[in-house]
């Protein structure tokens, strides 16, 4: 019986790593929320990335990082770029927006994953309130697939979604 035992792992791991190449190619993760206050005071939060990273759930969790902004001071050709100890090395840009309405975000991520995805932020109004949605999409190379396989990213990234939302909506009903 032992003696099939390398046979059977290396059969398991044969099927495992071709189930893993069969997951798509990309991955989209999304999450929304209604915020009492217009779409204007919304948008001010986050196409300027000093105002969007009092609320950023990923500089929450690194309180090591240290970031630098570059570019314009808000909207189309804004750039902070950061690096922590758990944060790792990164950097994001706005390259488009449309006045309380949009806002796309471009996300590299050098270490400790090299990762090169968009986020954007839909703002649509709905009488006194907005629905704000955070979205964030990218390929999904190999590796990635992989360890989707054992983690989703929507339950890994969404959480933080969710928690910065949270954080948005408190500052924008505050302000």
């Amino acid at each position: 019986m032992f003696r099939n035992l390398p046979i059977v792992v290396l059969a398991a791991a044969a099927l495992l790593l071709a189930y893993a190449a069969t997951r798509p190619d990309s991955f989209r993760i999304e999450r929304s929320v209604r915020i009492q206050a217009p779409p204007e005071r919304v948008y001010a939060l986050i196409d300027d990335l000093h105002r969007f990273n009092l609320w950023n759930p990923f500089l929450r969790k690194d309180p090591t990082a240290q970031g630098t902004y570059s570019g314009t001071p808000d909207g189309k050709g804004a750039r902070y770029a950061w690096q922590g100890e758990k944060l790792g090395e990164g950097q994001m840009e706005i390259v488009a927006t449309k006045e309380a309405a949009n806002v796309t975000m471009k996300l590299d991520v050098v270490t400790p994953f090299e990762a090169h995805n968009m986020a954007e932020f839909t703002l649509k109004p709905e009488g006194n309130a907005t629905e704000v949605t955070w979205e964030m999409h990218g390929p999904a190379p190999y590796l990635s697939k992989l360890a989707q396989v054992f983690v989703s990213m929507d339950r890994l990234v969404g959480k933080d979604f969710e928690n910065g939302l949270s954080q948005l909506k408190t500052l924008a009903e505050a302000s």
